[in-house]
């Protein structure tokens, strides 16, 4: 195998411990730090050229969002670190009983193209705080920044511990061959079932953090042009390449015919008459995505939008009307600047619709009245939820952001992070004295120390009192 050699240099390194100090974790991390503000030109000028990314997006959805999963991760790393005391039974008050987070060992980052630094780095950040030496196989579809990150990145990082994998399926497929002590992958459910695959035959555990069609709900009451704005947005930012995107609205006749000139009134602010013009407008990473997507505009009506230019790879912030649940833009996810509208009668069959597919990495749901917000919340199951907004739930590091069922498994950000990537060791130390003490459990068994033994050793509910 091409890369046993790389992951067997990488074991020996995690063997040695080089790792585990707190202080070569917290130097690492700071490198990472220098890595995104002396690169960050470049990776400006990378994504510009992989997607026509605006500077403003790139500086938002890829730069901030990963110092502020440093700093969180910096400021937080001695306490996440140590050993969590835990509570013990009578029998055991003498001793001393803890949690210890340890890292695996060696780790495999595979990452996707469309935020293809932060969704290398965020988990790389907690995959180097928890102590784990990593291989990072950036995606090679966004081949600038992939050329970016193989060549600049190990400059940063200690070249024993971490290092860039580079290529296509092929290599992935012998990378992943080997036998990795966690495999973090970001991409579609369908390769991740490839990548779980592989890990199961090492039992290597894994995150995946995979796609779906999110479901946004507009119900009949709400600020229709502060619904518009916040929906256009979170849809066509990055061209609508965006995991967490709305994937299609839901809401009825009424309601679709109030937020169609909202919806064009704000792509319009955003984008100008002509959105091809406007810098702050991205294209697709590729000519194979570009097509894929052109193909969906064949669903429903175009009621906005809908020009395309194969030369730029560029598709039109497009809202779709008159869409059935059986038109192929309903059984893929689109990963592009396409929104159609599906009509429903009102909530609970909005409810239905939702809950009758596979569960989605979120669920949007907008309303003046926040007991429709929280009705949606408790009747849906997603991977995450955001009420009256689009995409904002990913902003924050307090909070965990993973999918459930289809759309992934696992969960990261912030201390969530650290947490993936250590295991948590159960741990019970004893003192060599106080035999007497053990005797009750030791056979001959009687009845008098079956009473003692339970006694000492049984969790009670509250209320209760325990007789010896």
């Amino acid at each position: 195998n091409p890369f046993a050699g790389l992951v067997s240099h990488l074991r020996a390194a995690w063997l040695s411990r080089k790792t585990w100090p707190r202080e070569y974790r917290m130097a690492q991390l700071e490198a990472l730090g220098h890595f995104l503000d002396e690169k960050k030109q470049e990776i400006l000028e990378a994504a510009a050229a992989d997607m026509g990314k605006p500077p403003f997006e790139v500086e938002l959805s890829e730069l901030i969002l990963c110092k502020n999963e440093l700093h969180e991760t910096l400021n937080n790393l001695s306490h996440w670190m140590k050993d969590k005391q835990v509570d013990r039974l009578l029998a055991t008050q003498l001793d001393s009983a803890f949690i210890r987070k340890e890292p695996y060992g060696v780790v495999l980052i595979i990452a996707p193209w469309n935020y293809p630094i932060y969704l290398i780095l965020g988990p790389l950040i907690g995959a180097i705080a928890a102590g784990n030496c990593v291989i990072i196989k950036p995606s090679e579809v966004s081949k600038n920044t992939e050329r970016l990150v193989a060549e600049a990145l190990p400059c940063y990082l200690d070249k024993d511990c971490f290092a860039v994998v580079t290529g296509g399926v092929q290599e992935t497929t012998r990378l992943l061959e080997n036998k990795f002590d966690y495999i973090f992958y970001t991409g579609s459910p369908s390769v991740g079932r490839i990548v779980m695959t592989a890990a199961a035959k090492h039992l290597t555990p894994v995150t995946l953090e995979l796609g779906g069609k999110n479901p946004c709900y507009v119900s009949d009451t709400c600020d229709v042009a502060n619904v518009a704005r916040r929906v256009v947005w979170g849809r066509f930012f990055n061209a609508g390449q965006t995991c967490i995107a709305p994937d299609y609205l839901l809401c009825t006749l009424e309601m679709q015919e109030k937020l169609l000139p909202a919806l064009q009134e704000a792509i319009t602010e955003f984008y100008g008459p002509n959105p091809q013009e406007s810098p702050d407008f991205g294209r697709m990473v590729g000519d194979k995505q570009f097509q894929r997507v052109r193909a969906l505009l064949c669903s429903g009506r175009v009621a906005i939008g809908g020009q395309t230019d194969e030369a730029e790879r560029y598709i039109a912030p497009t809202i779709l009307v008159e869409v059935q649940p059986s038109d192929p833009i309903m059984q893929e996810e689109i990963f592009g600047p396409i929104l159609p509208i599906v009509v429903v009668a009102n909530m609970d069959e909005a409810i239905d619709f939702i809950n009758a597919r596979p569960r989605p990495l979120a669920v949007y749901a907008f309303s003046s009245n926040d007991k429709v917000v929280n009705w949606v919340l408790e009747r849906t199951s997603s991977g995450g939820f955001c009420g009256n907004d689009t995409l904002m739930h990913v902003t924050l590091t307090s909070l965990p952001f993973g999918g459930i069922g289809n759309s992934g498994l696992g969960m990261y950000h912030g201390k969530f992070t650290f947490d993936t990537f250590s295991h948590h060791r159960g741990c019970l130390k004893r003192g060599m004295g106080w035999e007497t003490l053990n005797n009750p459990r030791y056979p001959p068994y009687n009845q008098q120390k079956f009473g003692i033994v339970r006694a000492t050793s049984r969790v009670t509910r509250k209320g209760h009192c325990t007789l010896l």
